[in-house]
């Protein structure tokens, strides 16, 4: 009886893993291995269009010592922690009104416009900004029709300040969306509760609803930062190719230079810090995470 038994656990486990396996194997090929290309070729001698099986610290040693290396860490962070503050203060009152101001039956209608701008493609909407804030966009266009300026303004396009207004407008959905989840799954009991004993409408929005919401908060904060930390697109479009980031530098090493193995060691460094952030900021939050007891 007992072998039997066993015997019928046997087979639900080799069941079970044959459903799983072509998961794992699809999953294994299509993450698994090119992060470990990655990290394999980190750790080799590289230059002039060929890697040798040669294992060597010097790509590491040459990014993490490198002052040109480190200046663009430092922008790309700077960017990225700039863009996830920009897109977490325009998102956050935009969901909030969709869920506590619009209408149950029209919620659906606002979260289906707020989509809109996934119709088109990144890249057409990033090259729209290059138009709007260009030498003669519609910003500088627009100012000296109307004889506010004489001549175009040449301080509101490459800079940092054009790229973080650039990948805000990009990612604003992706922040939306989290936030406005978190804020409908908040009872409203509870804001009633506050406001009976008391408290006014602000007090109540930072004692209960505020957070109660950061869940979702963190989620578009993690959803936000660490893509922008990898694009490439926007600082050569926007940034006219003075302003690199990591990504940038990283296209450098391996397409242009060709040297993938200092460019796969810039790429697994820019995943560690990015990692030790996202990390650090769900443990200083976990108690946001966990929800209310």
């Amino acid at each position: 009886m007992a072998q039997s038994k066993g015997s019928g656990l046997d087979r639900e486990a080799r069941s079970g893993l044959a459903m799983v396996s072509p998961t794992l194997i699809y999953g294994m090929l299509l993450l698994a291995a090119p992060l470990a290309t990655v990290l394999i070729y980190s750790v080799l001698t590289g230059g002039g269009g060929t890697v040798t099986w040669d294992f060597t610290w010097d790509n590491y040693v040459t990014v993490w010592t490198g002052d040109v290396y480190r200046a663009i860490m430092l922008r790309s962070l700077t960017v990225a922690f700039g863009v996830t503050l920009v897109t977490v203060l325009i998102a956050y009152p935009i969901a909030y009104f969709v869920s506590f101001h619009v209408e149950p039956s029209k919620k659906s209608l606002w979260l289906f416009l707020i989509t809109i701008p996934f119709w088109t493609s990144y890249l057409i909407r990033v090259f729209l900004w290059k138009v709007i804030l260009g030498y003669n966009g519609v910003i500088n266009s627009g100012l000296m029709s109307v004889g506010i300026i004489d001549e175009p303004l040449q301080w509101i396009n490459y800079n940092v300040g054009a790229l973080i207004t650039t990948l805000a407008h990009a990612y604003a959905p992706f922040a939306i969306l989290p936030i406005f989840v978190a804020l409908e799954k908040i009872d409203r009991s509870l804001l009633e509760a506050g406001q009976d004993l008391g408290e006014s409408k602000l007090r109540t929005f930072w004692r209960v609803t505020l957070p109660l919401s950061m869940p979702g908060v963190i989620a578009a904060v993690l959803i936000v930062f660490i893509p922008t930390i990898g694009d490439y697109v926007t600082p050569d479009l926007i940034g006219g190719g003075r302003l690199p980031m990591i990504a940038n530098m990283m296209e450098v090493q391996m397409l242009k230079i060709n040297n993938r193995a200092l460019g796969s060691a810039i790429a697994v460094s820019a995943m560690i810090i990015v990692a030790l952030i996202a990390v650090a900021f769900v443990l200083m939050n976990r108690r946001f995470l966990r929800g209310p007891k």
